[in-house]
């Protein structure tokens, strides 16, 4: 409850964090319920009540626990209504909006965010013209991007409408991969909307909302985590 998973192997490193009344500098180090952790003297408590939350991301916010900028973050929306300090699983763009989950459990956010889970997130991309059908095959095929090649899951115009929307599913966890897909043929995304996370959609939630996750809702979620296990 005092730093981000990152900002605690930084206050580890630095021997922040003693354990037992012993300076730690391995990150790595297991404790148990029975040891006694402290940060500049100070008991720390694992956190027992775990919370598990899904929003509805409005645009201009930050994906964040915190923001040197002073720019309104996922936390200012959260943290007004809710006692525990939770943290979102991954990121989303300022501008980008829709589905993020947030929760305090540390293992469980790990695990979604790792590769081998294979989370697979739902895109509605409104592009600044329309999509051709070749650059749409070549990205169902896979395009090559400054850190490598970009394979998707799925892509398609979305029906009814202008064929500057477009869906596309993928399960990368790279750093702006949607956006960086479509700039590589000389696309701008005007809008970037995450509608489905882990088999999880925001129906019925407004944006700039969250709710709580059902019981139901944390087992699939657990389910996709325990795959790297496997």
């Amino acid at each position: 409850g005092i730093a981000s998973r990152r900002a605690a192997d930084e206050l580890i490193q630095n021997g922040k964090i003693w354990v037992n009344g012993k300076e730690v500098r391995e990150p790595g180090t297991r404790i148990t319920s029975k040891d006694r952790v402290t940060y500049q003297g100070k008991l720390l408590k694992p956190e027992q009540n775990l919370v598990y939350l899904l929003m509805n991301k409005p645009k201009d916010t930050i994906t964040t626990s915190n923001d040197e900028k002073g720019r309104k973050t996922v936390l200012d929306i959260v943290q007004p209504k809710i006692q525990e300090r939770v943290y979102p699983v991954g990121r989303l763009d300022r501008m980008t909006t829709g589905l993020l989950i947030l929760t305090n459990d540390g293992d469980l956010a790990k695990n979604l965010s790792h590769p081998s889970s294979e989370v697979r997130k739902v895109y509605s991309v409104v592009l600044n013209k329309a999509l051709g059908q070749v650059d749409l095959e070549k990205i169902a095929k896979g395009v090559e991007l400054e850190d490598g090649k970009a394979f998707i899951d799925g892509i398609s115009y979305i029906e009814g409408a202008p064929k500057n929307e477009i869906g596309i599913t993928l399960h990368s966890g790279k750093n702006r991969i949607v956006r960086r897909i479509f700039e590589s043929l000389g696309y701008d995304v005007v809008k970037l909307d995450r509608v489905s996370f882990a088999g999880l959609t925001k129906r019925d939630l407004p944006r700039g909302h969250f709710r709580h996750l059902t019981d139901k809702e944390v087992t699939l979620l657990k389910h996709f985590g325990n795959r790297k296990k496997k």
